[in-house]
């Protein structure tokens, strides 16, 4: 049997912590930029954990 292989979308946009979980990116923070205010820009700047309902799939995604 082959090795599964894990997508590599998922791979490009989520990172391992130490803890074992997952950090991600925000969304939104790529263009239309001119009718964002200036604080909800720079909140979108920092990474944040996924949450624990979508853990599971994608652990999945990623094959760990």
């Amino acid at each position: 049997m082959p090795k599964m292989k894990s997508k590599s979308g998922a791979k490009k946009r989520f990172k391992l912590t130490g803890t074992g979980k997952i950090k991600r990116k925000h969304a939104y923070k790529s263009h239309i930029l001119t009718k964002k205010s200036t604080k909800r820009k720079r909140n979108l700047t920092y990474s944040t954990l996924v949450n624990q309902a979508d853990e599971k799939n994608i652990k999945e995604m990623l094959q760990l």
